[in-house]
């Protein structure tokens, strides 16, 4: 049976990074038609190797990123159903002004 370390010579190792975002992880444009994009960035893992260098000497990091990219029409408008609407039953509880 293989033991955890075989082909350890061809694995880098990293160390992992805590990441905080610098401003906003979101980032608005305007387009020409007037529609706006918005793009959220998130990173899930960042690392840094501990065995392993770049050619130049530097630093080797590793980051995994997601982006959700948003299109808002210039009309600012939308559609759903009318099955995705919920309509308060006359039984449930709704707020009362403070009294």
């Amino acid at each position: 049976m293989d033991s955890p370390d075989t082909g350890s010579k061809d694995q880098i190792e990293f160390d992992l990074l805590d990441v905080k975002p610098i401003g906003s992880d979101t980032v608005a444009f305007k387009l020409e038609d007037g529609a706006t994009i918005n793009i959220r960035v998130n990173i899930g893992r960042a690392g840094i190797a501990t065995n392993y260098l770049n050619s130049d000497g530097s630093k080797h990091y590793n980051v995994q990123a997601s982006m959700a990219i948003t299109v808002i029409s210039p009309e600012r408008k939308y559609k759903i159903s009318k099955t995705q609407v919920k309509v308060p039953s006359t039984h449930e509880n709704t707020s009362k002004p403070y009294g």
